[in-house]
């Protein structure tokens, strides 16, 4: 095996090298064709997360091979770091209160770090150094009637002088009231896709999480006065 192959990394995970003791018999294949004393065998140790799932393998070696650590990997490290969280729903009605059939639904989350972004957070590995940050791209709300509403921004919340003017940006209709519901409402689900964005260690990419939230609504029928 040549020294690219023992310097990369095993399915981008980060690995480890250990001098092999003892070092294997000549005309072994571990020795790649060298000679004892040109260079030596050791062994490459590569962890997906756990000791316990440690992959170790003999690869020869010119010099001793140096710890390779992929930015991908501390890219996701600094994204476990950030504390993402589902949307902060707000909605028209508001939960525990009532809606009518065709009267406007405003559907919006706070814009704070952890609910919408930007955040940003930076963890190091080695001689490896990742920044990421995330924000949110899109949130796909799953209105409990069978539709859903794909909104980029984080919505409009709802202010009583809008009356029933829809929502400019991210906004439903009910066609038939919650009591056609087993429980009598709507159960309303908002899933947020972060979008995150890193670069460190000579390379740059993107990654993805996704987190959700739920409230539920009431919606009546319109009453009609005589």
């Amino acid at each position: 095996m040549s020294e690219d192959q023992a310097n990369g990394p095993v399915s981008g995970m980060p690995c480890t090298y250990e001098l092999a003791d003892p070092q294997p018999p000549a005309g072994s294949l571990e020795w790649d064709g060298h000679e004892p004393g040109d260079g030596a065998v050791y062994l490459k140790i590569c962890a997906p997360g756990s000791t316990d799932e440690a992959i170790a393998q003999p690869v020869w070696a010119a010099d001793p091979p140096a710890a390779r650590v992929d930015p991908a990997v501390v890219a996701q490290i600094a994204v476990d770091k950030m504390l993402l969280k589902g949307p902060q729903i707000g909605i028209t009605p508001k939960p525990g209160g009532r809606g009518v059939v065709g009267m406007p639904v405003y559907m919006w989350t706070a814009k704070g770090p952890e609910t919408y972004g930007p955040n940003t957070a930076s963890a190091t590995a080695g001689s490896v150094t990742v920044t990421a940050t995330a924000k949110v791209s899109k949130i796909v709300w799953a209105m409990g009637d069978g539709t859903t509403v794909v909104c980029t921004t984080a919505g409009t919340p709802y202010r009583p002088e809008f009356r029933m003017t829809p929502s400019p940006d991210c906004g439903h209709r009910y066609a038939l009231p919650s009591s056609t519901e087993e429980s009598g409402k709507y159960h309303v689900t908002a899933t947020s896709t972060w979008a995150i964005d890193w670069t460190g260690g000579g390379e740059s990419g993107q990654l993805a999480e996704v987190r959700e939230s739920a409230v539920n609504v009431t919606i009546a029928e319109v009453q009609v006065l005589n």
